[in-house]
């Protein structure tokens, strides 16, 4: 394994470590270091394409919209805007690399697990309804356009996007569901181990 993939690794670990049972300062250091890893290792794949870059400026958006959750509680909503670019970005790279197939079991199970978080935090959000289940369903699709990807091409950079924006759901459903319905103590390792495998996976893929 390449220095960058070891170097990317350890910072994630350390972010993953520290959002369990280490102090913030260091949830809030390694967070922004292992998103700047995997932006430069993104960067250095070989024949970086048009959705190589868009993988990239997904991560961007993704780092910008960590910062905005460091800021007071009004920034919540540029936040999920933000995560919202961020994924559409990433499903308009799933989409640029295949011809559509459609695959509706997945989306089918997809549309059920949407409906079941949404109800299940709906009476919570409040004022942030709408943006939330925008971006819970701009999520799901993103999901379904790896899926179709893979199912469509078998590629081995197909399974690794899948899984990646798989483990990007898992831990925003748990995020959501930590943050406006009950939390637990593993919630933010969980959240956490997700959004550093998910992210990496995605990025993985360009080297595939």
């Amino acid at each position: 394994m390449s220095w960058p993939f070891l170097a990317v690794f350890f910072s994630g670990w350390l972010f993953i470590d520290a959002s369990y049972r280490g102090p913030r300062w260091q949830r809030w250091v390694f967070k922004p270091v292992t998103l700047l890893l995997l932006l430069l290792l993104a960067w250095s794949a070989p024949n970086l394409g048009v959705n190589g870059y868009l993988i990239l400026l997904g991560l961007l958006v993704t780092l910008i919209a960590d910062a905005l959750l460091l800021l007071p509680a009004e920034r919540f909503l540029y936040a999920i805007g933000a995560f919202f670019l961020s994924h559409l970005l990433y499903t308009i790279s799933f989409a640029s690399t295949i011809a559509l197939v459609f695959y509706w079991p997945m989306l089918l199970v997809l549309i059920v697990i949407g409906a079941v978080l949404l109800a299940v935090i709906w009476t919570r959000l409040e004022e942030v309804r709408w943006p939330v289940a925008t971006y819970v369903v701009m999520t799901l699709l993103m999901v379904w356009m790896a899926g179709d990807q893979y199912f469509a091409r078998g590629t081995q950079a197909g399974f690794s996007q899948l899984v990646g924006a798989l483990l990007l759901l898992l831990s925003n459903i748990v995020w959501l569901i930590s943050r406006y319905r009950f939390s637990f103590r593993a919630a933010d390792a969980i959240v956490a181990a997700g959004y550093f495998v998910g992210h990496f996976l995605i990025v993985r893929s360009l080297y595939l």
